[in-house]
């Protein structure tokens, strides 16, 4: 199964955050349903390996801590392929992710090396966006570079599984972790 570890985000930062998003000039909108902050993508893996995933995650500790979004940008200046919404630098998600790391490494699942960047994705872009449609994206992340939402507790990542479709993913919560 395709899998992956993310933080949900509360109601009201999701109404927010889909409010911001009903303005986009140009690109597909993520269902709203689907906005979350990933902090680990495990890719496809065996049911095995997901079950060994879970029980190394059920030990992890880590206490609740604030988060905030803040600012619009783009993955891909000149070739735009994802619109989202900023973190502000949280060294209690930092560690939250390395802690994950950790376990999923004693899980037996090495993931590849990427630098983490935490956001929630808002579009997504198809390839060969017009000269004239970059223009008008790049206006509207402009006009949205320094919202802020306000500041929200994190006390749980969830274990998601996620299916392909035709008109994007279907995601599907498999398990929680508190944060205490």
């Amino acid at each position: 199964m395709r899998v992956f570890l993310a933080i949900d985000l509360p109601e009201q930062v999701v109404d927010t955050l889909s409010t911001i998003q009903s303005f986009l000039p140009v690109g597909r909108p993520v269902d709203a349903l689907n906005f979350h902050l990933t902090l680990a993508f495990l890719g496809e893996q065996h049911d095995e390996l997901v079950e060994e995933i879970h029980h190394s995650l059920q030990l992890l500790s880590a206490r609740p801590f604030e988060l905030e979004l803040a600012g619009l940008d783009i993955f891909g200046s000149n070739e735009p392929k994802i619109l989202y919404a900023g973190v502000t630098k949280n060294e209690a998600l930092a560690s939250l992710h390395k802690k994950i790391r950790g376990a999923l490494h004693a899980s037996g699942l090495q993931l590849s090396r990427e630098r983490f960047h935490p956001h929630v994705t808002l579009a997504r872009f198809k390839r060969g966006i017009s000269h004239k449609e970059l223009e008008r994206l790049r206006s509207y992340v402009f006009e949205h570079l320094n919202f802020k939402l306000d500041a929200f507790t994190v006390s749980h990542f969830s274990l998601y599984r996620s299916t392909l479709h035709r008109d994007g993913a279907i995601h599907e919560k498999l398990s929680r972790y508190p944060l205490i």
